[in-house]
C-alpha cells in the first residue's frame, strides 16, 4: 500500500509539471520581443532572454539593462510574474525571491548580437 501512495505522488509531480511548450519552440509574443529588442538602440549590456523551469512552467527572464533597472520574469504566455533582480537594492520586487535558488534547465534563448 505504501509504494503505491509513493508511486502516485510521484506520478502526480510528473504530470503538474509538464510543459505548454516544447523545450526548442518559444511562444510568438518571446518573438516579437526579440523584434522589438532588435529595432531598440543597442543595450550595455546586451539584451538577452533566457529560458527555464521554475515552479513547474517554463518562464523567460530578461535580465536588467543597467543600474537599478528590474529584470523581468516572464510566464509562457507573455505575463510579467515578478521581478528576481535589479532595483535599487538589487533583489528585485520580492515577488519572487527563490528564483535564482529555484530555476532549473537554463538555456539562452536569444542575445543580441550587435555592437555598443
Amino acid at each position: 500500500m505504501k509504494k503505491i501512495v509513493i508511486f502516485l505522488l510521484l506520478l502526480l509531480i510528473i504530470i503538474s509539471c509538464k510543459h505548454s511548450t516544447s523545450p526548442d519552440e518559444n511562444p510568438e509574443w518571446v518573438t516579437n520581443l526579440i523584434a522589438k529588442y532588435e529595432s531598440d538602440p543597442v543595450g550595455n549590456p546586451p539584451q538577452s532572454i533566457w529560458r527555464y523551469e521554475y515552479r513547474c512552467q517554463t518562464v523567460f527572464y530578461v535580465p536588467p539593462q543597467c543600474c537599478d533597472q528590474y529584470s523581468i520574469l516572464y510566464d509562457v504566455n507573455g505575463n510579467r510574474m515578478c521581478a528576481p533582480d535589479g532595483g535599487f537594492t538589487g533583489r528585485g520586487d520580492g515577488k519572487c525571491p527563490d528564483f535564482f535558488q529555484e530555476r532549473k534547465k537554463e538555456k539562452l534563448i536569444w542575445k543580441d548580437s550587435r555592437n555598443p
